[in-house]
């Protein structure tokens, strides 16, 4: 085997042990990240989100768009294509990203005020107004439209609470696919990668399923 040898994909069929090996330029996956794995490419320490793939996935310049957190769960996307990935993430697009959010003790009737006011942070960031929504004796729906290192568990700190419990459940329009379990993965479809590339308009009935 000849590993400097030059395929076209267009015209060259490539099979391994007899069975035929698709190409696909760029990949676009959906994963439901559990606890225990960090959202990064490589780590010494603890399992990563690409590890959780199969073989075909190695090795294709995959990465993760964003971060969760290694305790959290929930969506994540997954790509080799830098540009879509900023595309979808750039500051400008004021993405929603949606959690369901566990605390530990009561939760003060004005934390849903105290987050669409602006929670300002320990370190004396002030975070874009935000939604609180409460839904039961310690669970909250929370919306963001930042992406700052560990803001959601951050801004409940700031107003006197501690997260025990994380998962992601949106971003902009897509939402975590609820045939998925913790660790699987699927492609996206065309609909939602071109959906997510202009998620604005498309993420207003996700908020009113989640938040009337």
């Amino acid at each position: 085997l000849d590993s400097s040898q030059k395929v076209d994909p267009a015209a060259d069929v490539i099979a391994v042990d007899g069975q035929i090996v698709g190409y696909e330029e760029h990949i676009y996956l959906m994963l439901y990240k559990p606890a225990g794995v960090v959202s990064a490419t490589e780590d010494n320490v603890s399992p990563t989100v690409i590890g959780l793939l199969p073989r075909q996935y190695q090795g294709a310049g995959l990465f993760p768009v964003g971060r969760l957190d290694k305790d959290t769960t929930g969506l994540l996307l997954i790509t080799n294509d830098g540009t879509w990935a900023h595309g979808i993430t750039s500051p400008k697009k004021h993405m929603d990203k949606i959690y369901d959010a566990v605390v530990e003790g009561d939760i003060p009737p004005d934390m849903g005020q105290r987050f669409a006011d602006g929670i300002v942070l320990d370190d004396g960031l002030h975070c874009l107004s935000a939604k609180a929504v409460q839904t039961g004796p310690q669970s909250l729906t929370v919306v963001v439209q930042e992406g700052k290192f560990h803001q959601v568990k951050r801004m409940f700190h700031a107003v006197g609470k501690e997260v025990i419990y994380l998962k992601r459940l949106s971003m902009g329009s897509l939402a975590l696919d609820k045939t998925l379990t913790k660790g699987e993965y699927r492609s996206l479809t065309e609909e939602e990668i071109k959906k997510a590339e202009d998620n604005y308009n498309s993420q207003k009935k996700l908020l009113d399923d989640r938040l009337v």
